[in-house]
């Protein structure tokens, strides 16, 4: 049996930082209904759907604990950066090969910040993880942050109503900033996951960021958010 060659973190290596408003090249669908999911998983049917997403994937440590935890849940990555994208792409490639799981779970090179409802569709997702994301420390670049009003109308949006968003960081100001944004976003409120949640057992410990802080004896700070309810539909449905 031929053994499988893993790819090597060391042939893909890319500045930790990319400018989430400059124009990249992407390829993205018009619309939720025309993307081609078999592209990225061998054994997706017209029945499927993704169900979980990653944002800011990095080099893909979150969905492969996942992946073998949810079989049944198909699950992707979000990366900007080319060749950190390549990596975990080419990771799932060989993980398949010698495994009979990971084929539930892929990475698409591609901007959260302008292409998140071109590939879902409203209510779809059940699960977003927004785990060490940049920090992007000076206050003239807080509008690069993965966490902002405009883009919590759109999390919102491919959110199920009691769909949980999950977020990490190892920096305290950001992890204040997220939760603060959250809370005061009218669709979500912070939850506090029962002790069943494999997903939340996981956050720290399963990606390359988190393990770094781990080895270097750092903090991470976590918070959980619930997809609530439209108050305005909900009154409006009661009237």
């Amino acid at each position: 049996m031929t053994k499988v060659k893993y790819p090597q973190k060391r042939n893909y290596r890319q500045r930790a930082h990319s400018n989430p408003l400059s124009d990249h090249s992407f390829d993205y669908p018009v619309s939720p209904d025309v993307m081609d999911w078999t592209k990225l998983y061998p054994r997706f049917k017209p029945e499927n759907e993704v169900k979980f997403c990653d944002i800011g994937c990095g080099y893909g440590g979150l969905l492969v604990t996942l992946s073998p935890m949810f079989p049944e849940t198909y699950m992707v990555g979000f990366e900007i950066r080319v060749k950190v994208s390549d990596y975990v792409n080419d990771r799932f490639l060989a993980l398949r090969q010698d495994n009979e799981v990971y084929h539930n779970a892929g990475v698409i090179r591609t901007n959260a910040m302008k292409y998140l409802p071109n590939f879902f569709r409203k209510g779809q997702l059940e699960k977003m993880f927004i785990l060490y994301p940049d920090p992007h420390f000076k206050k003239c670049k807080h509008k690069w942050r993965i966490v902002s009003e405009g883009l919590l109308a759109e999390y919102a949006y491919v959110l199920k109503v009691s769909g949980l968003v999950y977020t990490v960081s190892d920096v305290k100001e950001v992890h204040d900033w997220m939760v603060e944004h959250f809370t005061n976003f009218p669709l979500f409120e912070r939850y506090d996951p029962p002790a069943e949640d494999k997903a939340a057992q996981v956050l720290i410990g399963s990606t390359e960021e988190g393990k770094k802080v781990l080895r270097n004896k750092g903090q991470s700070w976590t918070a959980i958010f619930k997809r609530v309810e439209d108050p305005y539909v909900k009154n409006c449905a009661g009237t």
